[in-house]
């Protein structure tokens, strides 16, 4: 594994998957079994384009460049201090050649890539809508988990703008707003296809859904078996 240089608040995680490992802040936002739901639950096939969304430091290209043979990731994230830490991220897995991170917005990222360009999308977005103004420390912690720098109708216009025709969305986010996103996809040409909600344990109730939507299908949604956590030894790579 290359020598990366890391800052003072900084370590390195083991992914334990293909030897790769992941820089994150001790102090920051870090990621969680969501991003590892997230990069289980979404079908890369080979040779495939990918934008992650949202994309923090990286953690979803690393996942799905070690389990894929997609041809190329791209991770799109709005913070400076994320972005740095990503492409550190991929430097260190030597993984350059197909991933490539990028600073930028979410609401502006139809200027940063071409319509119509992915095979798919993926994202684990803030969750939480920002109500009552803009909290007062907008911080990275803040930004991943509000609706702060982007919102879910942000995501999912965008998505429909960068997906080619048939390309497939996969998404993780909270039960509770569940009629709201196929909502939204539906209004965008987006047909939720696959449904997987997400527990601790039996008795708990779902705390995550994955979605998997696909650009101006036919109407038919799988629901497919619940995934509990506690049955989960180690991430499936």
């Amino acid at each position: 594994m290359p020598q990366i240089a890391l800052n003072v608040d900084e370590r390195i995680d083991d992914l334990q998957c293909s030897g790769f490992g992941i820089i994150q802040s001790t102090s920051g936002f870090r990621f969680g079994v969501d991003a590892v739901c997230l990069a289980n639950f979404a079908t890369i096939k080979k040779g495939e384009i990918v934008l992650d969304l949202c994309t923090g430091t990286g953690i979803i290209p690393i996942l799905l460049a070690a389990k894929t043979k997609a041809d190329h990731f791209t991770g799109l994230e709005i913070s400076e201090k994320s972005v740095d830490m990503a492409k550190r991220s991929v430097l260190l897995n030597s993984l350059e050649n197909r991933i490539r991170i990028d600073l930028g917005d979410v609401k502006n990222a139809t200027s940063l890539y071409k319509p119509s360009h992915f095979d798919v999308i993926t994202v684990n977005p803030p969750y939480i809508v920002a109500s009552g103004g803009i909290p007062s420390q907008s911080n990275d912690k803040q930004i991943a988990r509000h609706e702060i720098a982007c919102t879910l109708q942000d995501i999912i216009t965008t998505t429909a703008k960068l997906l080619k025709p048939g390309g497939r969305l996969y998404m993780v986010h909270r039960p509770q707003r569940l009629p709201e996103i196929i909502d939204k996809l539906k209004s965008a040409n987006l047909e939720p296809k696959t449904l997987q909600t997400v527990q601790a344990t039996p008795n708990h109730n779902p705390s995550l859904i994955l979605i998997e939507a696909i650009d101006h299908a036919n109407p038919m949604l799988k629901i497919k078996p619940t995934l509990l956590l506690d049955r989960l030894e180690k991430p499936s790579f």
